[in-house]
């Protein structure tokens, strides 16, 4: 892939990316020429759009086919209240337009099935799951297992969050390793509740980690998963194994 050379407005712009030991030149130009897939433009989803977008991500693809709620106002920080009953999509493309020129930001007001995410994904440098259960969760894991394109994953609920990454490369777990041993979480947000900046510290982490996989430097959170008690102001990590019934990975 050819990437494109830095102009002198993107030598200003990104100057502090520019400025960082491994990232350079050349991390800049692989974020300009990278192609993200967000599914999900929630709590996690506009917490990590905008870093996205501000650190110059050549390409965006947003997901949900949701409108605004009142309840959303609070942690999903992209919308205002002139925004409830919009689509999620529509309103967050109009608020990260106008942060960077640099970001082609397109827009899928649907709900992915199979199908739509295997034509999907396979277009894309990084899949970035910041969706609310656990079908759909395991459905996108399965397609970018298959097409071996790299996985960002993030939850949050009640005061708690977790985060992982799975590279998708044949080896290592997949999502569907770490699913198998939780199964599905039986309460919504709805039910349960969400401290607000929950989403917030985990959506900003998980930006993180794609500009990690995008930019080609540092060490993803691979092979680990990564869970934030916000009550208590505690993070653990474990390691994660391929699971050896996985259905995905493992056949």
């Amino acid at each position: 892939m050819t990437l494109p050379e830095l102009t002198r407005e993107q030598l200003l712009r990104y100057s502090r990316h520019v400025m960082l030991p491994s990232f350079d030149m050349a991390g800049q130009e692989r974020l300009l020429a990278s192609r993200v897939l967000v599914v999900g433009m929630g709590g996690l989803g506009c917490a990590l759009s905008p870093y996205l977008v501000g650190s110059g991500v050549g390409q965006l693809t947003l997901v949900d086919n949701d409108s605004v709620d009142h309840h959303n106002l609070p942690r999903q920080l992209l919308y205002q209240q002139d925004d409830i009953g919009q689509s999620k999509v529509i309103a967050a493309r109009q608020r990260l337009q106008s942060l960077n020129p640099d970001t082609s930001i397109e827009v899928l007001e649907q709900r992915l099935d199979q199908a739509s995410l295997t034509e999907l994904i396979g277009n894309y440098d990084c899949v970035v799951d910041c969706c609310d259960n656990l079908a759909t969760r395991n459905a996108i894991n399965a397609v970018c297992v298959e097409a071996q394109v790299p996985l960002v994953s993030g939850a949050a609920i009640r005061y708690e969050g977790q985060l992982s990454v799975f590279l998708n490369q044949g080896k290592g777990p997949c999502y569907r390793c770490l699913s198998l041993l939780f199964g599905e979480q039986q309460l919504s947000c709805m039910e349960s509740g969400i401290l607000a900046p929950v989403v917030g510290v985990i959506g900003a982490m998980q930006s993180v980690e794609t500009l990690k996989l995008l930019a080609g430097v540092g060490e993803p959170v691979a092979g680990r998963v990564l869970l934030y008690d916000g009550l208590h102001g505690d993070w653990q990590s474990f390691q994660l194994s391929r699971h050896p019934d996985c259905p995905v990975c493992s056949c």
